[in-house]
C-alpha cells in the first residue's frame, strides 16, 4: 500500500497538471503563477514560450499587517511591475490551490492594479 504522503503528493501534482494543461502564457500575456508557502506568498509572471520570468513579487516587499492585506499588496505590486513593462493582460494560474482566501486576494489586487485576466 502506498504511503499517505505519496498519495497526497500525487493528487496535488494531478491538480497542477490539470490546471497547466489549460493555462499558458506568452510575452504579451504572461502566466501569473501563485506560490503560497507556510510563511510567504509570491507570484511570478512567466513567459512560457521563452521559458523566462517577466516579473515577480513577494510579500516581503509589501508592508501590511494581515496576510490578506499582504496578498492584495502582492497583487497590486505585480500589476505595477507589469504595467511598467507595458503589459496589461495576463493569465491567472492558481496551481493546485483553491480559488479563495489569499489566492483570491492576490487576483483581486492584480485586477485593481489594472491587469485583465
Amino acid at each position: 500500500m502506498k504511503d499517505l504522503n505519496k498519495i497526497k503528493k500525487d493528487l496535488r501534482q494531478r491538480r497542477v497538471n490539470r490546471t497547466r494543461s489549460k493555462v499558458s502564457g506568452n510575452a504579451l500575456k504572461p502566466r501569473l503563477a501563485v506560490f503560497k508557502g507556510l510563511r510567504q506568498l509570491s507570484i511570478q509572471a512567466i513567459d512560457d514560450v521563452a521559458g523566462k520570468t517577466v516579473a515577480s513579487a513577494y510579500d516581503k516587499e509589501v508592508t501590511a499587517k494581515t496576510n490578506m492585506e499582504k496578498a492584495k499588496g502582492v497583487g497590486l505590486l505585480i500589476a505595477k511591475k507589469l504595467q511598467e513593462k507595458k503589459i496589461s493582460q495576463a493569465v491567472f494560474d492558481k496551481r493546485h490551490y483553491k480559488y479563495h482566501g489569499l489566492v483570491k486576494e492576490v487576483a483581486d489586487g492584480a485586477r485593481e492594479g489594472g491587469l485583465q485576466f
